[in-house]
């Protein structure tokens, strides 16, 4: 049985819960009037009556989390403060993001401990991301899988598409229009995705093992998306779709919509173009480009044909002429006849008997003759 040992309360420091709190504040009070510049990862944020309320989260090199504190971002500043983040980095304050924030440390009796947001430094964001994207690039180099895809060749026309989009996004939609309207026969089949946010990276890889298990059925692979915000985007970015992209079977064209730089995944692709719509035109005009070689061979298929046809007139005009100084009927029209014996061409007076038929042929005629003496 375990012991327990109760000291008089006579012997011990007791504190009422206020106590305890006026003791923290008091504690806290080195802080009052401060403020602070803080690095966190932005672990959620929500906005209500146009306050930003942030859980901000420190973690350790294995991912776990070893520091979390709640942070408000009043709504006198936090609609001014997110435009200017979103102003300076192209992105929206969101989970994932590590962020440089000038906070005051606050203590409330009943609310506990929290941050109140007074400013953000984006640079510091800025040079994360970028930290973030040049270590991918680096790795994917260092695997020796960055210029697999840059190694595959394109078939000259593309006419078995598989395609990862959202199936409702408007980019999709622009593309499956494009292509219907161009009149060539390009199957397209969709493999539904997530193209933003936490579920992006399994969405996009589940898509990418769906048509690997049907490699055969397809020419090349097309991931699209309509333009965003960079964090919207930033899935792209992400070394899982990298990497599975880059060591793909097939060639992969991309068409993300990014404005301003484009993505890791842009830079493994075998054929990177800006919008889902650049993606169709490029397929249409292989299609076009393709049409246009064949109009022009048939085009010279028939004047060569025409050439060899007259050739061969101009010989067959050639032969009719000399056999036509040959024949029977112009050798009449000079003068000449010929003689025949029962259709026999006569040759010499030995071949005459008496009384025999001679057949002479003249130009315009024939006539028969009786031997009556030799």
């Amino acid at each position: 049985m375990p012991l327990f040992i109760f000291l008089p309360t006579d012997l011990m420091t007791t504190f009422s819960l206020s106590e305890l709190s006026d003791r923290i504040f008091d504690a806290l009070s080195v802080f009052s009037g401060d403020t602070l510049w803080v690095r966190a990862e932005i672990a959620s944020v929500a906005s209500r009556n146009g306050h930003g309320y942030f859980d901000l989260v420190e973690k350790s090199s294995s991912g776990g989390i070893v520091a979390r504190q709640r942070a408000t971002c009043w709504a006198n500043i936090f609609p001014m403060l997110s435009a200017y983040f979103r102003e300076e980095t192209g992105m929206t304050l969101q989970a994932g993001l590590q962020v440089l924030m000038e906070v005051e440390v606050t203590f409330h009796a009943v609310y506990g401990l929290s941050l109140n947001i007074c400013n953000i430094d984006p640079t510091y964001t800025i040079g994360d991301l970028a930290r973030q994207r040049q270590e991918t690039i680096h790795r994917l180099q260092e695997e020796g899988v960055f210029d697999l895809q840059h190694s595959l060749t394109l078939p000259t026309l593309v006419s078995r598409v598989a395609i990862i989009s959202a199936e409702q996004a408007a980019g999709y939609g622009d593309f499956q229009h494009q292509i219907q309207e161009s009149g060539y026969r390009i199957i397209c089949t969709l493999f539904p995705a997530i193209v933003q946010g936490e579920r992006a990276e399994q969405s996009i890889l589940q898509a990418l093992s769906e048509i690997s298990e049907r490699e055969q059925d397809f020419d090349a692979v097309v991931i699209i998306r309509g333009g965003g915000a960079t964090t919207d985007l930033s899935c792209f970015d992400s070394y899982l779709i990298s990497a599975a992209t880059a060591q793909f079977p097939l060639p992969v064209l991309t068409g993300i919509g990014h404005t301003r730089d484009v993505s890791i995944l842009d830079l493994v692709a075998a054929v990177p173009l800006k919008t889902p719509t650049a993606v169709a035109a490029f397929l249409i005009n292989r299609f076009a480009r393709q049409e246009e070689r064949i109009r022009l061979l048939r085009g010279r298929l028939l004047q060569t044909a025409e050439r060899q046809i007259l050739m061969r007139r101009h010989r067959i005009d050639l032969v009719r002429q000399r056999l036509d100084l040959c024949s029977p009927e112009r050798i009449y029209r000079l003068g000449y006849s010929l003689a025949t014996i029962n259709g026999r061409i006569l040759r010499s007076i030995k071949d005459i008997r008496p009384y025999t038929i001679i057949t002479t042929h003249l130009s315009d005629g024939d006539i028969d003759s009786i031997v009556t003496c030799k």
